[in-house]
C-alpha cells in the first residue's frame, strides 16, 4: 500500500480538535457528538507512519472522544511510547501486523477528519449506554466510499477478548472503499461467549439502515467481514438474521466474508461466502474450515475457498505474504453476488 502522505496546518488540528464528531460532517439522527479529549496543545495533528506511538494515536485530534476504542483492549493503561513497529505486541492472535498497513489505514480516517467528516459514530443511544455500561466500549468507524454504494461491515477478531480492529479492521475498510465501497469497522463488546458482540452488531446494522440516507449509503447488497472470533459473529448473522440477535427488521447480508475460524453452525439458506485460511493455522484449522465449506456447498450455497501455504492465524490482509491481494478478490466476489441479485 501507498502511505498517504501530508500535514495539517496549527490551525487544522484546532479546528479538528473543536469539531471533530460535534458539527463536521453530515451526522445522523441519534448519533452523538463525539468531543471529549486531550487538548490541542499536547497533541501533533499530522499523518501517523511506522514509528509514530500508541500515544499519537491515543492524543490525535482526529479522533478525539474515541481514541481507545481504536485499540485492542478496553480499560487499559497502555504505554504510549510503544511504537507501531510493536504493535503487534498487543495482538497476542495475529500474526503478520504489518506497522506501515495500520498507519496507512489509520491515515484514511485522519484525512476524512480533515476534510470535515465525521469518522466514528455511536449506535447505542444515552439511555441504552446507561443501562448497560459494557455499551460505552462500542462504535463504527466509517470509512466512506461513493455516495450511495453499497457498505460492507467489518468484525475483527481477538478471541472475545479484545478486538484487533487495527490489523483486520481499519486496513479491511481502507482496501474496500479504495474500491468506490462504503465500510465500516465495528468496535463490539468482548467476553461472555461472544453473545453481546453478536447483539451489537445487529444493532450496528440496524442503526446504519435506519440512518443510511443522512450517512449516504446504498442498502442493496451489503456484505459483512469477519476475521476468527469476528466471523463467528458474521457468520451467525448469515445463518440467523438480526432477529435472533434483538435486531431490527434488516435482510440478510448479500456476501459473508469469513478468514480463519472454527465456526461450525449452519442454516438452510446461507449467502454466499468468501473463505480464507492459512494451512498451519492452530487456532482454526484448514480441517474445520473445509467442514463448513463442505455443509454450506451440500446446501447449494456459492463458496470461494483460498488456503494460504505457509501462514497460521491472524495474518489480516496479509501484507507481505502470499495471502496479500485476498482482500480485493473477496470484494470482487462481493461485487459478482451483488450484480447477480439486481
Amino acid at each position: 500500500m501507498t502511505t498517504r502522505r501530508g500535514n495539517y496546518s496549527a490551525l487544522t488540528a484546532l479546528l479538528l480538535s473543536l469539531c471533530i464528531g460535534a458539527t463536521c460532517g453530515n451526522m445522523p439522527a441519534g448519533a452523538r457528538p463525539q468531543t471529549k479529549g486531550t487538548s490541542v496543545e499536547t497533541v501533533s495533528g499530522g499523518h501517523l507512519g511506522p514509528q509514530s506511538t500508541v500515544g499519537e494515536i491515543l492524543h490525535h485530534p482526529a479522533f478525539v472522544g474515541f481514541a481507545p476504542l481504536m485499540l485492542p483492549w478496553d480499560d487499559r493503561q497502555y504505554d504510549e511510547t510503544l511504537p507501531l513497529t510493536r504493535i503487534g505486541t498487543l495482538l497476542p492472535y495475529h500474526t503478520h501486523v504489518d506497522p506501515e498497513t495500520v498507519a496507512n489505514a489509520l491515515n484514511g480516517m485522519i484525512d476524512d477528519a480533515a476534510n470535515g467528516a465525521t469518522v466514528f459514530y455511536r449506535f447505542y443511544s444515552e439511555a441504552q449506554i446507561e443501562h448497560e455500561h459494557s455499551r460505552k466500549h462500542t462504535g463504527l468507524f466509517f470509512y466512506r466510499g461513493k455516495p450511495g454504494a453499497p457498505f460492507a461491515v467489518i468484525c475483527a477478531g481477538g478471541g472475545f477478548s479484545y478486538v484487533g480492529s487495527v490489523h483486520e479492521g481499519f486496513p479491511y475498510a481502507e482496501a474496500i472503499r479504495s474500491k468506490g465501497y462504503n465500510a465500516f469497522v465495528l468496535k463490539y463488546r468482548v467476553g461472555h461467549g461472544g453473545t453481546p458482540a453478536t447483539e451489537d452488531l445487529a444493532a450496528a446494522l440496524s442503526y446504519i439502515f435506519q440512518n443510511a440516507a443522512s450517512l449516504g449509503v446504498g442498502t442493496d447488497g451489503y456484505s459483512l467481514w469477519g476475521s476468527s472470533a469476528g466471523a463467528r459473529m458474521t457468520a451467525a448473522i448469515g445463518s440467523h438474521g438480526l432477529a435472533r440477535y434483538a435486531g431490527g427488521d434488516v435482510p440478510k447480508p448479500a456476501t459473508i466474508v469469513m478468514a480463519y475460524t472454527a465456526h461450525s453452525d449452519t442454516s438452510s439458506a446461507e449467502p454466499p461466502t468468501f473463505v480464507v485460511v492459512g494451512e498451519r493455522d492452530g487456532i482454526a484449522p484448514p480441517a474445520s474450515m473445509e467442514a463448513r465449506v463442505n455443509a454450506l456447498r451440500r446446501s447449494g450455497t456459492e463458496v470461494v475457498y483460498r488456503r494460504f501455504m505457509g501462514l497460521g492465524h491472524g495474518f489480516g490482509p496479509g501484507t507481505g505474504t502470499n495471502a496479500e491481494g485476498w482482500i480485493l478478490e473477496a470484494v470482487q466476489f462481493w461485487e459478482q453476488t451483488i450484480g447477480r441479485s439486481r
